[in-house]
């Protein structure tokens, strides 16, 4: 496994310490590890939401009203399995 050197806040640090010394990880490198995996998901997470956005503009404006709107949304994720 790759190995780093870096320098963090005294705040930062105490964060790191404060969840060792509570138990809930072993050492600060699981920690910090814990902590960027959790960025890279929430990272991901806007990737995909801007994504949909992007979609939904380049759809344009509907004439749909809003209960067509939900019964088509239904329908769509019940195909897809996710309802």
């Amino acid at each position: 496994m790759p190995r780093q050197t870096i320098t963090i806040s005294e705040p930062n640090h105490a964060w790191l310490q404060a969840r060792v010394d509570s138990g809930e990880f072993k050492t600060q490198t699981e920690a910090v590890n814990d902590a960027l995996r959790r960025a890279r998901e929430i990272e991901n997470g806007v990737e995909d939401i801007r994504a949909k956005l992007i979609r939904a503009e380049k759809r344009g404006f509907t004439d749909m009203t809003p209960d067509q709107i939900l019964e088509q949304s239904k329908t769509e994720l019940q195909k897809n399995g996710d309802l």
